[in-house]
C-alpha cells in the first residue's frame, strides 16, 4: 500500500491535539506480552501500514520511536495514518517524539513536510506532535529517539520542557562507541555522547537495554549489545527493521530481542 484516504480537517486535528495532551512525557508499559519497536518511518507509509497490519494484535503494544515526516514522499499520509490508528487503539500504540516533530522548536533540514503546509495546518500539526511522549519504559527496556537525558530518575522525565537541553538530548542526541560522556554539544551540529554517558545513565535509571533510532550511520549494536539502533523507513537505503521484545522471557541485552526486516 502506498496511499491513504485519511485526511483530517481542522476540527478533527483540534480534537486529536486534546487526546495527546492527556499523555505524560513518560510512558510506562505493563502487563503485555510483546512490544514491537518501530524506528524512523519518515514518510514511508507502507512501512507503518505493514507494522500495524501485522502486529497490532491482542497482547501486543507498538512503540514508534519518532520521525514520521520529511524525507519520504508520504509524510502527511503517514502521520495521519498513525494518528488515526492511535485514536482507535489508544492503549496499544504510542508515538514518541523525534527531532522532526520539533520543527517549530528547532529548525531542521530536510523539512519538506513542514515547509509544504500553510500556516494554519503547520501550527495545528506542530501543536499535536509536540505533545507526543518522549520516552517509554517496560521491564528492563527504555526506548526513545536519540540519547538518554540527564535526569536523576524516571519521574523527572515528565517535567522535561520542549526546547530544553534534556529535550535536545532525547530528540537530537547521537551516540559514539568512544570513551567519555558528552563528546560534542548541539552548538556544533548534533549533540554526541559516548560510552561513559550511556553506562552512567542506564545504571541510574536501572534499565538493561536502550532501543533508539535517529542515527543512520550508527552501529546496530553498541555498548556491549545494550544499545540497539533501528530504522523502519526505506529512505535510508538500508533494510527496514523493527525490534520485538517478548517480555515473558529474560532480557539480558539487545541480542535477546528479535530483529525483523519488514
Amino acid at each position: 500500500m502506498q496511499s491513504s484516504m485519511i485526511s483530517f480537517d481542522k476540527d478533527s486535528l483540534e480534537k486529536i491535539k486534546q487526546t495527546f495532551a492527556q499523555e505524560p512525557r513518560l510512558i510506562e508499559i505493563e502487563d503485555v506480552q510483546r512490544i514491537i519497536f518501530v524506528g524512523d518511518t519518515h514518510g514511508d507509509l507502507e512501512a507503518s501500514q505493514k507494522v500495524v497490519r501485522d502486529y497490532l494484535k491482542l497482547d501486543n503494544v507498538l512503540i514508534f520511536l519518532g520521525d514520521y515526516v520529511d524525507r519520504g514522499h508520504f509524510s502527511r499520509e503517514n502521520l495521519d495514518f498513525l494518528l488515526k490508528t492511535k485514536i482507535e487503539n489508544s492503549s496499544q500504540i504510542y508515538l514518541l517524539q523525534g527531532n522532526h516533530e520539533g520543527h517549530r522548536i528547532l529548525e531542521l533540514s530536510p523539512a519538506n513536510f513542514w515547509e509544504g503546509l500553510n500556516s494554519e495546518l503547520y501550527n495545528l500539526y506542530a501543536s499535536i506532535v509536540e505533545k507526543f511522549p518522549l520516552i517509554a519504559v517496560a521491564k528492563g527496556i527504555i526506548a526513545l529517539h536519540g540519547v538518554f537525558p540527564d535526569v536523576k530518575n524516571l519521574e523527572e522525565i515528565n517535567q522535561i520542557e520542549l526546547g530544553s537541553k534534556k529535550w535536545e538530548q532525547i530528540t537530537w542526541g547521537d551516540f559514539a562507541e568512544q570513551k567519555g560522556e558528552q563528546l560534542a554539544p548541539i552548538s556544533v551540529g548534533r549533540p554526541l555522547f559516548g560510552r561513559d554517558w550511556f553506562l552512567k545513565i542506564i545504571h541510574r535509571l536501572n534499565k538493561k537495554i536502550l532501543i533508539r533510532s535517529h542515527q543512520p550511520r550508527a552501529s546496530q549494536f553498541m555498548f556491549d549489545n545494550r544499545c540497539l539502533t533501528i530504522f523502519s523507513s526505506s529512505v535510508y537505503g538500508r533494510e527496514r527493521t523493527i525490534a520485538i521484545a517478548d517480555l515473558s522471557k529474560p532480557l539480558r541485552d539487545a541480542r535477546d530481542l528479535k530483529i525483523k526486516v519488514i
